[in-house]
């Protein structure tokens, strides 16, 4: 089998990982999970009493609830706060919408902090990182199907090249998205960020990373890996052809017109060495002079 159609099928099937992948971990919604246990809670209070506010915050802070977040939505996969208004996902968890102010035509975001319009532009530009990422793929699809067809070494080339820069633009968006992370645990950017929470809630908070962080890193290691099969598969195509060219150059034979006398028989050699016919004495008759 040549080395084109093997890295040609290992680089699509890989390019298809890549991009199921980057779907599922783009739209849904378990990038992190908030396990938060409000038994505990609940009983700290009751023990300690004088925790009336803890106790209201138990019962209408969403934050206070278990929850998962992805890149739109924060959804309740156990109880949900009644004192928010939620919706039922395509999944049928309970959710309600991370809000980016897109367009933000109250000027809601104006009395927000530095470090609360960073992490908000952060997590703009992540979402519109994976756009162009999935616009990279669209157009690696069709390139890809040209270069099959052809069996074209620039159209691969060309592939390879978008297969790359869609896994460096989904890289670049979960980079920002760490970034986001980052300013809502460390910094000061809203009271149900990590820095403004109460301290019985940090002690029975436990957060981790959930699958759809998981497939998002994934869908970048299979982009990157099918790029750089369908460099090899360029590459490939180029040596094939070259060897192709190779082949048919040696049975084109050269043909040069040659000199070659002919004898005729019945004739002397010397006389043979010159076509005939031979006509004895003139041709066109006697003349008398």
């Amino acid at each position: 089998m040549p080395c084109s159609a093997v890295t040609l099928s290992l680089a699509t099937i890989s390019a298809i990982v890549a991009t199921a992948l980057l779907v599922f971990a783009f739209s849904t919604d378990n990038c992190v999970y908030n396990e938060v246990r409000r038994s505990q809670i609940q009983k700290f209070a009751e023990k300690r009493g004088g925790q009336e506010q803890l106790l209201k915050n138990l019962d209408t802070k969403y934050y206070y609830y278990t929850r998962t977040k992805g890149l739109f939505r924060t959804c309740f996969p156990k109880e949900r706060p009644r004192a928010v208004e939620t919706y039922l996902s395509p999944v049928e968890t309970h959710c309600m919408n991370i809000e980016y102010f897109l367009p933000d035509v109250e000027n809601q975001t104006k009395g927000f902090s530095e470090d609360a319009m960073t992490r908000l532009h952060m997590g703009r530009s992540a979402i519109a990182l994976f756009i162009l990422a999935f616009f990279a793929i669209f157009i690696a699809f069709w390139t890809g199907i040209a270069g099959c067809w052809r069996r074209s070494p620039g159209n691969i080339t060309a592939t390879a090249i978008l297969m790359l820069l869609a896994c460096l633009l989904s890289a670049g968006a979960m980079g920002l998205w760490h970034g986001v992370e980052y300013y809502e645990k460390e910094r000061v950017v809203g009271e149900e960020f990590y820095q403004q929470w109460d301290n019985v809630l940090r002690s029975e908070t436990r957060s981790y990373h959930d699958w759809s962080y998981i497939m998002a890193w994934t869908s970048i290691a299979f982009a990157f890996v099918s790029s750089v099969l369908f460099f090899c598969a360029a590459y490939c195509l180029r040596s094939e052809r070259y060897e192709e060219s190779t082949k048919n150059i040696q049975y084109i034979m050269p043909v040069y017109p040659q000199k070659q006398q002919y004898a005729y028989p019945g004739y002397p050699a010397p006389a043979a060495a010159y076509p005939g016919p031979y006509y004895h004495g003139s041709q066109y008759g006697p003349y008398n002079y």
